[in-house]
């Protein structure tokens, strides 16, 4: 064949040349189109287009030989040799020699991707050889006038592929084809083996007409292992792949818009391939590309990869847009299932793909469908054998095989247990598979009819989940449980579980009374799970925690009014308390008193109750508030026993943690909770409420008695210990000492009070318990009527109170007002105030000292004592006694000029602040010979004073220098050392 154009190159060439000639944009158009193949297309993506050819050429057990020789690339394939054809389509940038039946396209456009290495590549095959050749080309095109125009601004570039010379050269033996590729200068031989090294093992799973691939010293095999299974050796590993492949016939909606040639192709095919392991489980992918069949630029994100036969666009790099692509799409989603289905069936939701964000719009489409099928293909394994599809699944929360064997014939559609575990449950979520959790496993139980046998095993598979699930143990409170007496009720709270001691264990004693509520489970079913979900063993402080036992003590004493013999029941619960402990609702548990009634526990008194000495006679008996224990009764119970439900032997202390109201049950409660509120100032209910009962029941001549009683429980006398709390308030204002409340009197020893209150007289209690019982020990202001009281008898002239004393309660007055205890006119203003004499003068012509300059132009039996640095708040004291502060009274205005001088410039003043470790004032004072007032009662003379505009004015004498000095630094209480040291400087002065 050599010197033989046997593929008729020539009349080839003289085509291109001729439309060259006839169109110099021809020649543009080409080249242009070369290029951007060259540059953009197909770059890198040599070897898989001359493997494409070669898997066409091959047919079946195709061999593809890489190697790297004197400067050329060459790859040498078995199979058809080329043809006529095939030269014409390697010659022609737009033409394929794909013919019905071919799996990809052969020496088409795809053979551009060699220009990326070489710009004289040759074909030589056992039919011919052909070669293309840069050079030669702008040689040729050089003789034409518009090429050479192009030539020349292009700088010498010309397509490479239009023109086609036939050479005289031979295949390697063994071979039919083989491309030589002499490489450009820049390009590196042995990195491009490297390269393509990389891609061997994928080729030979995209292209199956090609058995084998050689690439330098290295060789890729693969070995079919039956139609699903395939094995590519390499040189360092062996992949295994699991495979399905599909084929068929695409419809006439498909096919439009294709043309002849693709359209006389209608066949389609489709692989799916995943990795496996040495044990054949699958190895998912996380991201790869779609093989069309070889690699192309669309990413995937499913677990297989997928290879199939796709119209792609001219540089192969992505799908066409087409009918034809949608449909082979959907019919490799479709076959997607029965990939899945030949894999393990506890590793089949590996395959599932996983949520994310589409790698690509091929993606998006693709995984949508794979998923759609997914969900209605019965694939994955149920609970009682066979296969479900996940649209009707359901699958435990929970890892039980256990739990599904019991419940594979309640719950439709449940799954095998090994789906329950944790690593499944990512992909079921995806398939939306319902997942069944503590809430589901006790719907899906609830009203069943099983043996109580049936149940106990699913309370041991239901054990270990509560023990590690919180919300669990809560759900499963809601579990049936079949009774003793063959109904299954639901819930487990409040349930009984017997010990097992026949008929005269606390469950048999128990059930012989009406009871309505008492639930006893099955002795069969009994679970320490139950236990656990709040079932109650049957001992006596069990059935004492049962809610229905408490109901039935509750409404007792109702009962035996209604007629009822409650007394089995009485016998019955004191027998259990005797054996186990108390409850408060204990206190409600009817007992019969002395007139052979049944009444409250906690409404009756011992026999012999120490109470009984102090109580009003009226308030015991028949239509009384208490009544007395019947003797014979009493006698046959420890007494321990009986005050621990209620019985009365002494006061009762009452504990209520969090109230949220008073409790009227308790004397004046709501009087106590208003007063209380209004002094918290928002905070308020209180953290506990303490009180007493009983106090109001007390006679009026048994207090002393009483409030020894009360102070011999240490309880008692902690809860008297608040003066807040409501013991404490109301014994102090309701018990009567020597006829009047506690609290109308103060303890011997309290001097400073002396006067306002009077000694409480001996009543044969000691100091402490006078106090618990509200007897005054110091000052305080608790409440208005505390404060009324006081202003009552600070203005009454019978009583004697010392100046001191009346000056300390104005400040308490006025400090209860500025605290909010009381406020301003919470009274009507009194007739007659106490003075800072220690005077009771009529109201009328009192004033309040607001100011204390003031004071040496008052008459003091009529002053009020007042506000001042080291006072109080004189305005709040006005306001609370109706009076008029003294500065409001008339204007008082200094007489003389008197000489202007700085603080710090007066004799004597810098030493003596020295001295007492204060601050020389920064402003000024206004000294003065003689200091006088004019006032509406004429002029007088004072020591110091500060006028309306705030100016300091003092006399030249170390008092009224002092006081000013004293005033004006803020100190106050400094005034007598000051003054002492402005009369003689020396420090010793301070120490007389």
């Amino acid at each position: 064949m050599t010197g033989h154009d046997v593929f008729g190159t020539a009349e080839l060439r003289r085509a291109v040349l001729q439309s060259w000639e006839s169109s110099p944009t021809r020649f543009r158009e080409d080249a242009n189109a070369e290029e951007d193949l060259r540059l953009g297309g197909y770059r890198d993506r040599l070897l898989v287009e001359l493997a494409q050819n070669a898997a066409d050429a091959a047919g079946a057990d195709g061999v593809l030989r890489v190697a790297f020789t004197d400067g050329e690339l060459r790859l040498a394939n078995t199979g058809a040799p080329l043809t006529a054809e095939g030269v014409e389509a390697l010659a022609s940038l737009r033409a394929s020699a794909k013919r019905d039946g071919a799996t990809v396209g052969r020496f088409g456009v795809g053979f551009a991707a060699v220009l990326a290495v070489t710009d004289r590549p040759r074909v030589v095959s056992t039919s011919g050889a052909v070669e293309f050749s840069a050079e030669r080309t702008r040689a040729e095109a050089a003789e034409l006038p518009g090429p050479a125009k192009e030539i020349e601004s292009r700088e010498g570039g010309v397509p490479v592929l239009r023109l086609a010379w036939p050479t005289e050269e031979t295949p390697p033996e063994g071979f039919s084809t083989e491309v030589r590729l002499p490489v450009l200068s820049d390009v590196d031989g042995d990195a491009l083996l490297a390269g393509f090294a990389e891609h061997a093992s994928d080729l030979l799973l995209a292209l199956p007409a090609l058995r084998e691939i050689r690439v330098g010293a290295q060789t890729w095999r693969r070995e079919d292992q039956g139609a699903s299974r395939s094995v590519v050796h390499g040189p360092h590993r062996s992949d295994r792949w699991l495979l399905h492949r599909v084929s068929g016939r695409l419809g006439e909606f498909a096919l439009e818009g294709m043309g002849a040639e693709a359209r006389g192709g209608a066949e389609w095919w489709a692989c799916w391939a995943v990795p496996l392991d040495p044990d054949d489980v699958p190895i998912p992918l996380a991201e790869d590309i779609l093989h069309a069949p070889t690699p192309t630029e669309e990413r995937l994100s499913l677990p297989a990869r997928l290879l199939a036969g796709l119209p792609v666009e001219a540089d192969r790099r992505r799908v066409a847009s087409s009918p034809a692509v949608d449909s082979v799409l959907t019919f490799a989603a479709e076959s997607y299932p029965d990939l899945v289905a030949k894999v393990a069936a506890e590793h089949r939701t590996a395959l599932v793909p996983l949520p994310g964000f589409p790698l690509s719009d091929v993606d998006g489409k693709l995984r949508q469908g794979v998923l759609d099928r997914l969900r209605v293909t019965e694939w994955l394994p149920g609970g009682a054998g066979g296969s479900v599809a996940p649209h009707g699944a359901a699958v435990l929360d929970y890892y039980s095989p256990e739990l599904v064997s019991l419940l594979a014939d309640v719950v439709p559609g449940l799954l095998a247990a090994d789906l329950s575990d944790a690593r499944q449950r990512r992909a079921l979520s995806t398939l939306e598979v319902r997942r069944l959790g503590s809430a589901d496993l006790v719907q899906a139980v609830s009203g069943l009819e099983r043996p109580a046998s049936w149940w106990h095993r699913l309370y041991d598979a239901l054990a270990p989940i509560q023990r590690t699930d919180l919300r669990a143990r809560e759900e499963f409170a809601a579990l049936p449980v079949p009774l003793a007496d063959g109904r299954t009720i639901t819930g487990v709270r409040d349930v009984l579980l017997t010990d097992g001691d026949g008929d005269s264990g606390p469950a048999a004693v128990l059930s012989t009374l009406d009871i309505s509520g008492l639930r006893i489970a099955h002795p069969d079913a009994a679970h320490p799970l139950l236990e656990q979900l709040g079932a109650h063993r049957a001992g006596p402080a069990e059935l004492l925690d049962a809610p229905p036992l408490a109901e039935a003590v509750r409404g007792s004493v109702a009962d035996a009014q209604a007629g009822a013999d409650v007394l089995p029941l009485t016998e019955s619960v004191l027998g259990l308390v005797r054996d186990s402990h108390a409850h408060d609702w204990l206190n409600a548990l009817a007992l019969p008193d002395q007139d052979g009634e049944m009444r409250r526990a906690d409404e009756l008194l011992l026999p012999d109750a120490a109470l009984l000495s102090v109580l009003d006679p009226d308030e015991i008996g028949p239509d009384a508030s208490l009544g007395v224990l019947d003797a014979a009764f009493a006698a046959r119970w420890p007494r321990g026993l009986l005050r621990s439900i209620g019985v009365l032997d002494g006061f009762a202390l009452h504990v209520e943690d969090d109230p949220i109201d008073p409790d009227d049950r308790f004397a004046d409660s709501e009087q106590w909770w208003r007063e209380q509120e209004l002094a918290a100032d928002g905070a308020w209910p209180p953290a506990r409420f303490t009180s007493v009962r009983d106090l109001d029941l007390v006679a009026d001549e048994a207090w002393p008695e009483a409030i020894r009683l009360l102070s011999a429980s240490t309880d008692i006398a902690q809860a008297l210990d608040d003066p807040h709390g409501h013991p404490a308030w109301w014994l102090s204002r309701f018990a009567l000492l020597a006829g009047h409340p506690p609290r109308s009197w103060r303890l011997a020893g309290a001097e400073e009070i002396a006067g306002i209150y009077d000694p409480v007289p001996d009543v044969g209690l000691s100091e402490p318990q006078l106090r618990l019982a509200g007897v005054r020990g110091a000052l305080r202001i608790d409440d208005p009527d505390d404060a009324a009281d006081l202003v009552a008898r600070l203005g009454d002239p019978d009583r004697a109170v010392r100046a001191g004393t009346a000056l300390r309660a104005h400040r308490e007055l006025a400090n209860a007002v500025a605290d909010g205890v009381i406020a301003p006119g919470f009274t009507g203003p009194p007739e007659s105030v106490r003075s800072i004499s220690g005077a009771v003068v009529s109201a009328e012509r009192a004033v309040v000292l607001d100011e204390p300059w003031m004071l040496g132009v008052l008459e003091a039996p009529l002053v009020v004592a007042g506000g001042g640095p080291d006072q109080f708040d004189a305005e709040a004291l006005a306001e609370l006694l109706d009076l008029p502060l003294a500065s409001e009274e008339s204007t008082m205005r200094v007489l003389g000029e008197g000489r202007a001088q700085k603080w710090a410039e007066v004799g004597r003043v810098p030493g003596a602040c020295e001295l007492l470790g204060i601050a020389v004032p920064r402003g000024e004072v206004t000294l003065h010979d003689g200091l006088r007032v004019s006032t509406r009662a004429g002029e007088q003379r004072v020591h110091w004073w500060v006028d309306e505009a705030g100016a300091v004015h003092a006399e030249r004498t170390p008092d009224g220098l002092a006081r000013a000095l004293a005033w004006a630094a803020g100190t106050w209480d400094t005034r007598f050392a000051l003054a002492a040291l402005l009369a003689d400087p020396e420090a010793v002065t301070l120490l007389r």
